[in-house]
Order: C-alpha cells, then structure tokens, then sequence
C-alpha cells in the first residue's frame, strides 16, 4: 500500500491516504480472509463472501474514507436485520480489521481513525 505522512494525511481523505481503490480491494481481501477463518464469525458467512457483498464493502468502506464512489447497497440496519449480531461478533470484527490494516502495513494514526469510522456502526449492525 502507497502511505502518506501524518502532516499530508489531514490534508487528503482517508481513502486517498490508504492508496485508493486498490487498497480497499486489497484489505477486503484480506479482511474476508480473516472473518472466514474466525469460528465465531464464519456462521454468518455460511456460502462464503462473493464478488457482490465484496463490491459492497469495498465501495461503502470508500464512501466513508472519503473516495469518489457511492454506496448503493441496503442501508446498514437492514443488511444486518436479524443476523442476531452481538457486541462481542461486533468487537471480533473491528479488531480483524485492526488486524488486516496492520498487517498491510497501514500506519497506526490512518488505522484509528479508520476503526473510529467503523465504530459508529455499532448501533445499525448489532442486534442480538
């Protein structure tokens, strides 16, 4: 992943700061590899991510890291009705993708506020 400077990091998006698109796709991979081989989080997964949910996250995650492309999907609360979430599921989660990020090499500061982001889907996503 190309990174920036803290300094050069308040001036350009999240989504820019990260590399882009080509990132994104690469951190979703990453991170689905992750979710997948969790025990606790497979279950919700039960025929495996495929290209559209993955196009769906890639583009949400750059709507909210600033990128040029617009979510389209269903809304957040809907897509996560009734899959029984819990604070723990959600928890596993954000530090997978704390994981994932780390493990691209995405620095600490670009990595926390990126969870910060995420974090503020808890109250759509869980519902158990």
């Amino acid at each position: 992943m190309t990174m920036t400077t803290p300094a050069e990091a308040e001036e350009i998006s999240l989504y820019d700061a990260i590399g882009g698109r080509t990132s994104l796709v690469a951190a979703v991979d990453v991170f689905y590899r992750r979710v997948l081989a969790d025990p606790e989080l497979s279950p919700f997964f039960p025929g495996g991510v495929g290209d559209r949910h993955r196009a769906y996250l890639i583009t949400f995650l750059g709507e909210a890291l600033g990128g040029p492309s617009r979510y389209r999907g269903r809304d957040i609360a809907t897509a996560h009705r009734g899959l029984r979430i819990s604070d723990t599921h959600f928890d596993r989660v954000a530090g997978h993708l704390d994981a994932t990020l780390d493990e691209l090499g995405v620095p600490r500061h670009l990595t926390d506020r990126i969870i910060g982001i995420a974090a503020t889907l808890r109250p759509a996503v869980v519902t158990a």
